[in-house]
């Protein structure tokens, strides 16, 4: 349920409108090309997750299977990667308020989210899964009746019949051609990141070895059906030429076809799921920052534990995107959203092309000291490989979408900064030995 909530956010209830203006109704193909991908990452964290559980997951591989450089830069790119995608959730979540209170500042709602979301963060771990817990839920049960209500709505069932006109009117199916069907996949990416948080948690969960494979198995399955399905009723029910970042596609659909208040339960929970993600993303920024302390490469007072278990410290300096979404949204009200996205793509991607990486080495060494694990990748590193390929390639297409620029022109500059960062480190401080 953790990994549902960190992953069903504005990728899916506002940001895959963006998919949908690049590729149109064929941001089906978008998205299961992503699901494919994504899969491929499953595999790899859980086989490495299984093998070892620990606090800081991949970030932690990279440094065991890589080189110590590759462990630094992946926890802190992910670190900030996520930083901004919480600033982009309490952003999102300004912009649905804005469907019932349009004269309320956003700046005043993104405060008040964000004391809450912190808060809620300082709490036991147990506290906080069971609240994100039926976070998560008010998400599934919903997304499940919006298929149902939706499925109706398309073939008549108790409704007036919309058909399937919708699909290759407009354009046709896919007017964007191939390449929107490629660029839709770079969104398709965005959506998808937060999988990863899963293996994550391997440190914290009671049985690892059974909970994790099953966990990312599940969620991943969960994730294809409802994005998948969500999508194709979102388009078919809605020209996709009427679809835009000024309110989440599926609470339109449902303004559309006048249902009475259903729109505005809709609205509740397209925000109770950007809040959900936000709250799952610090818990995991903060575990990102408190593996970095614990290895050396961060103040030690951020790894350090509350009464309650809690990495307090490490909590707070995640929050730091909730203050940037404050300022952005009081200077540029309508990009910040999209600014934020945009510098966040950079790091997901590059993270998944890391554990991929880092986890065709971790085979080979397996092979190399003769040992056996728990075979989860059915293609072991092909299909390592094949991510790899296909994240650069989505990555590198960026580069075609004009609001997407900033994630090319901001990450290598980053990475030039960390391997400085990580040089000055490593020559004043001594790592501690594991």
């Amino acid at each position: 349920m953790i990994g549902l909530g960190c992953t069903i956010g504005t990728g899916l209830f506002l940001g895959s409108a963006i998919s949908v203006k690049l590729a149109g109704p064929a941001v089906l193909i978008s998205f299961a090309m992503g699901a494919i991908v994504a899969l491929t990452v499953m595999w790899a964290l859980a086989e490495m997750a299984v093998d070892q559980p620990a606090a800081g997951s991949f970030g932690l591989y990279a440094e065991m299977y890589l080189h110590p450089w590759a462990g630094f830069a992946v926890r802190y790119t992910y670190w900030l990667c996520l930083v901004m995608v919480i600033g982009s959730e309490v952003v999102a979540a300004a912009i649905y308020c804005a469907y019932w209170l349009p004269h309320v500042p956003a700046p005043v709602w993104i405060a008040v989210f964000s004391v809450v979301l912190v808060v809620i963060n300082t709490f036991s771990v147990e506290d906080f899964g069971s609240i994100e817990y039926w976070f998560a839920m008010i998400k599934v049960v919903t997304i499940v009746a919006f298929l149902l209500l939706g499925a109706m709505l398309l073939f008549g069932l108790g409704f007036p019949r919309i058909g399937l006109g919708n699909f290759t009117g407009h354009g046709g199916f896919a007017p964007g051609g191939l390449r929107g069907i490629g660029l839709g996949v770079t969104m398709a990416i965005f959506s998808f990141l937060g999988l990863e948080i899963v293996g994550v948690t391997a440190g914290e969960a009671a049985d690892p070895q059974i909970a994790v494979p099953r966990a990312l198995r599940r969620t991943l399955a969960s994730l294809a059906v409802f994005y998948l399905g969500g999508l194709a009723l979102v388009v078919g029910i809605v020209p996709w030429t009427e679809i835009g970042l000024g309110e989440s596609p599926f609470v339109r659909v449902f303004s559309r076809v006048g249902i009475p208040a259903a729109g505005h339960v809709m609205n509740f929970v397209v925000l109770s799921a950007a809040l959900s993600s936000a709250l799952c993303n610090i818990y995991f920024t903060a575990r990102l920052l408190f593996s970095l302390a614990r290895g050396g490469f961060a103040p030690a007072a951020l790894g350090r534990l509350s009464r309650k278990g809690m990495p307090v410290a490490a909590v707070l300096a995640s929050s730091v995107g909730l203050l940037i979404a404050l300022v952005l949204a009081q200077l540029f009200q309508q990009t910040a959203f999209l600014f934020l996205i945009g510098v966040a793509f950079f790091g997901g991607p590059f993270i998944w092309i890391m554990t991929l990486v880092t986890h065709v080495a971790f085979r080979l060494r397996v092979a190399r000291e003769n040992r056996s694990i728990t075979r989860i990748a059915p293609l072991g590193i092909w299909s390592s490989l094949f991510g790899i390929v296909a994240l650069c390639a989505v990555l590198l297409s960026t580069w075609w979408i004009p609001d997407f620029h900033v994630a090319l022109l901001a990450g290598p500059p980053w990475l030039a900064f960390l391997t400085l960062c990580y040089v000055i480190w490593r020559r004043f401080h001594k790592i501690p030995s594991k």
